[in-house]
């Protein structure tokens, strides 16, 4: 899968495409339905799909301090992409100038000059272009002047999660932040996943022997509320059921919040400037300050015997830990 980064990158030579645009954060289920439409009309018309995006999320531009938690990455986003069939990825600089663009000029610059579309594939409430003035009914009557189509695609799933809400990134968000891991899960149709790379911390996981992963997560990064989870460390492409840890670690006084992830029954790993991933598969229990050492060490044995437990269930389950 290509991807490009501005519209410069664009091949010279690049022809007729189907495109479908937008944040997709998360590359939830509702998404799969857009994108897995466009893949399926480029098929059809025997040309390559393309997904437009962005960076950095417009509303930090629009308004800055408002950047949202992101579920995923740039780079997972298009390995979630690519799996679905897409071709090529094109993330836009979401600049100041970009952000005053109409919505003409950017049919126009984006659509028709560059990627060429045959067709525009997209949800019920897209818009675009300055101040959101754009919508789906004025990309269909611009298409009919610069020759393309438009598919709209109704991506409202509804499931448990949320008690019934349409699944959105924005639901997903509040899910993870509530530590509702299940809820996020059925949205993302996988486990939420943070990333980065495992730096040093005070090491008291390795004193207490637990020693744990201290990973520092990208910014923006969507972190599950405080508290202990199950799920798998993935470092070097193995991937390890672990214990982790969300929070501030309150049993030593700490201040900073920490994604801490322990490899269970593994000994002797050095992951120190290794890029790892986290999925989470399931809450365990809150955040809490122990009476002594020894009660906290009884609570992360109890914890990592959960956690062992969780990971094995799901690993044996018909699709399970995808």
């Amino acid at each position: 899968m290509q991807r490009w980064r501005g519209l410069e990158d664009i091949p010279q030579d690049w022809g007729r495409s189907v495109v479908t645009i937008g944040s997709y954060d998360g590359v939830h289920r509702g998404h799969q339905l857009i994108i897995g439409r466009a893949v399926e009309r480029a098929r059809e018309l025997g040309v390559p799909v393309v997904v437009v995006t962005f960076e950095p999320h417009p509303s930090e531009v629009v308004r800055p301090g408002s950047h949202p938690p992101l579920l995923a990455p740039h780079h997972r986003r298009a390995e979630l992409m690519a799996a679905l069939g897409v071709d090529a990825v094109l993330v836009l600089p979401f600049t100041p100038d970009f952000s005053r663009l109409s919505p003409a000029d950017f049919i126009v610059k984006v659509l028709v000059d560059k990627l060429h579309a045959r067709a525009v594939v997209e949800g019920p409430n897209f818009r675009f272009g300055h101040k959101a003035a754009g919508d789906v009914a004025y990309l269909t009557e611009l298409g009919r002047t610069y020759d393309y189509e438009v598919e709209v695609v109704d991506l409202f799933v509804r499931g448990e999660a949320g008690g019934g809400e349409p699944f959105s990134s924005t639901l997903t968000r509040r899910l993870v932040s509530e530590g509702d891991m299940t809820g996020a899960a059925e949205i993302l149709g996988r486990p939420h996943r943070v990333e980065g790379v495992v730096v040093r911390g005070a090491q008291r996981g390795r004193e207490l022997g637990f020693p744990t992963a201290n990973v520092e997560t990208l910014p923006h990064t969507a972190v599950p509320a405080d508290g202990v989870y199950a799920g798998w460390l993935t470092a070097d492409g193995e991937r390890m059921p672990a214990a982790i840890s969300v929070g501030t670690n309150p049993q030593f006084d700490g201040t900073e919040r920490t994604v801490e992830a322990y490899a269970i029954d593994r000994v002797g790993l050095d992951l120190y400037g290794l890029h790892v991933t986290v999925d989470f598969l399931a809450y365990v229990r809150g955040q809490q300050k122990f009476d002594s050492i020894d009660a906290l060490l009884v609570a992360m044995a109890a914890d990592v015997t959960r956690c062992r437990q969780l990971v094995a269930d799901a690993d044996g389950a018909p699709g399970g830990g995808a």
